[in-house]
């Protein structure tokens, strides 16, 4: 039931904004710009809004987010309870998950950071 209300969400959010797009090319494209500032990926010069602004919105989009989103339904994780084995991606583009990392009895550390 959580997949379906997912599907339908994302749906409804991609038909009003690819419409909003073809009807409103300039106001979505400074309004994307706008979100791209907050996550900071403005900043890359070689990462302008014509190689991915277009996607917004696209069949590809679509698909991308409900995976995301219908991935993360698995990866909730609670107070005392043991945590998910939640996949994740190397430097190298491989995918894995996170136990595969843990050697022994040795405790597993994950450090979140930011690189620019």
């Amino acid at each position: 039931l959580q997949k379906i209300l997912i599907l339908l969400h994302v749906t409804a959010c991609v038909v009003v904004g690819k419409t909003l797009m073809i009807l409103f090319p300039n106001t979505m494209k400074r309004y994307i710009l706008k979100q791209g500032e907050k996550s900071r990926m403005n900043e890359n010069p070689k990462f302008s809004y014509e190689n991915w602004g277009p996607t917004f919105f696209s069949f590809k989009y679509l698909l991308f987010v409900l995976k995301v989103k219908w991935k993360r339904l698995e990866d909730e994780a609670y107070e005392g309870h043991p945590a998910p084995n939640t996949p994740v991606v190397t430097f190298n583009g491989e995918v894995c998950h996170l136990f595969d990392f843990m050697q022994d009895n040795r405790p597993l550390i994950l450090n979140f950071g930011s690189c620019t």
